[in-house]
């Protein structure tokens, strides 16, 4: 394992509350938690606090289980959490940092811990697409 980081950002056309509270709305996960074209989630639960869980099954050829704990949920501005798949490293986060914009928010996603660099880049295109998919879903 390593301290490989990855960061995508995007300006979502939405509200930096609308946007935040996407996160932590299992309906809006279903939505918008598709990594790739095709994909879908079929079970999202949460318990949206810090210490609560989340767990996340996309839906590609197979399910495919993503879990994890809250650690920080500070209203509007960051969520941070555990990442657990099966193509996650031990111990590997995400922080998101929301701001708003003149045309809505901008939201940083910041990924620690891979595995290897091949598990980086993998997971950097499945977060640009679960952005591109939130602008989306909240657009709609």
């Amino acid at each position: 394992m390593t301290d490989l980081t990855l960061t995508v950002e995007r300006t979502i056309n939405a509200s930096q509350e609308a946007v935040f509270n996407a996160w932590l709305d299992p309906e809006m996960l279903q939505k918008f938690m598709m990594p790739a074209p095709g994909m879908s989630v079929p079970r999202a639960s949460n318990d949206p606090r810090e210490g609560g869980r989340f767990d996340i099954v996309m839906q590609a050829e197979s399910e495919i289980p993503h879990a994890g704990t809250y650690k920080v949920i500070d209203p509007h501005n960051r969520i941070v959490f555990t990442w657990e798949s099966p193509y996650s490293a031990e111990d590997s986060t995400v922080t998101l940092d929301f701001a708003p914009t003149k045309t809505g928010t901008h939201v940083t996603l910041t990924h620690v811990r891979f595995a290897n660099e091949e598990a980086r880049d993998n997971h950097q295109g499945g977060w640009t697409g679960i952005l591109d998919t939130l602008d989306a879903a909240l657009a709609a």
